[in-house]
């Protein structure tokens, strides 16, 4: 026997890229773009009351079969967080909240599609979430990121019509780290710019992915870090024979130990890594590997290498010294050749 039509989904987990997409999916099935619009209530699930959700939920439709009626983050909402409590045992109001949906859902109008979006994972217990995995009208779905994200990258460019070469996946994901919006992003870029004709290469996402060739930047002050000249200088030279201005490349380790500088202070002060993309308003994926490291370094050590590097950006712009030597000149003086 068919199961019928779902009238409500809890659509939770931390891949919020094919969430979204999932999501996006749903509301493609209410017709026109005109329709669905009017015919489409989002809520905030730290302020809607019952009273809101079902008196939107039993609205009927303007000009179409079906509304939709999405809430983010009321699930998760109706548990308990408060320090001091029995674990996963309700406060009163809570309790009253998730009773009353519980009873309510059963009763959802044949014309409404409820939606729960949850950005974290749900317990298995969460008798919400139990309850639609149980009733013929409900639907649960759980996003959970990819563990391998080299094979997400060859299957999210095969769905777009092309294909990357083991290295350029590789080589993305080095760059990129874990966000998948933003790799979903970089793939759809280098695709166009193949046009589809043949794989991407790594050579590719060195010239067109800029987080690429911070990557590599990042490797190099890395070597630095642990002393070790000679794998900062092939790193440096290796950009240089790619065709890397000398200027940018001297910029990008300015501008590196200048991060460093501000992360290692912030984390004196007992700041966590998220705390710390807040604050300097750098992406997370590379303030986590900076928090890291910055290890390698104590601050004055920092502080030092910054005045050196602007003292040798003043004798480059006043013809000096040449900027491949004072690269050159830099990685000797911090990590000088084992």
């Amino acid at each position: 026997m068919t199961k019928p039509t779902p009238r409500y989904y809890v659509l939770h987990g931390k891949d919020e890229l094919t969430r979204s997409e999932t999501l996006a999916a749903l509301k493609a099935r209410l017709g026109s773009p005109e329709l669905a619009v009017l015919n489409t209530t989002v809520f905030d699930g730290a302020r809607v009351t019952l009273a809101e959700l079902r008196n939107a939920c039993d609205t009927i439709p303007f000009l179409a079969q079906r509304r939709m009626v999405i809430v983010q983050g009321l699930l998760s909402r109706l548990v308990s967080s408060a320090p001091g409590k029995e674990r996963g045992k309700p406060s009163g109001w809570q309790k009253r909240y998730r009773d009353g949906l519980a009873e309510y859902l059963p009763h959802l109008p044949e014309t409404t599609r409820l939606v729960f979006v949850e950005p974290g994972q749900l317990a298995h217990k969460h008798p919400i979430l139990r309850q639609a995995q149980q009733d013929e009208f409900g639907y649960v779905r759980a996003f959970e990121p990819p563990k391998d994200l080299i094979r997400w990258v060859h299957r999210r460019a095969t769905d777009k019509g092309g294909q990357f070469s083991p290295q350029a996946a590789a080589a993305l994901v080095s760059a990129v780290g874990d966000d998948q919006r933003l790799l979903d992003q970089e793939i759809e870029k280098l695709l166009t710019y193949t046009n589809q004709e043949r794989p991407v290469s790594s050579q590719d996402v060195s010239l067109l992915v800029p987080y690429a060739q911070e990557a590599v930047i990042f490797n190099a002050v890395d070597a630095l870090g642990q002393r070790d000249g000679a794998k900062a200088a092939r790193l440096l030279h290796n950009l240089l024979d790619h065709g890397n201005e000398p200027l940018y490349l001297f910029a990008m380790v300015v501008r590196q130990f200048r991060l460093l500088i501000q992360i290692k202070e912030l984390s004196d002060e007992g700041l966590s890594p998220p705390d710390i993309a807040k604050k300097i308003k750098l992406h997370p994926y590379p303030t986590r590997k900076l928090y890291t490291q910055a290890r390698n370094f104590r601050q004055e050590q920092l502080e030092r290498v910054h005045r050196q590097l602007l003292k040798l950006d003043v004798q480059i712009k006043t013809g000096r010294i040449n900027s491949v030597v004072a690269l050159d000149l830099f990685v000797a003086g911090l990590a000088p050749p084992r």
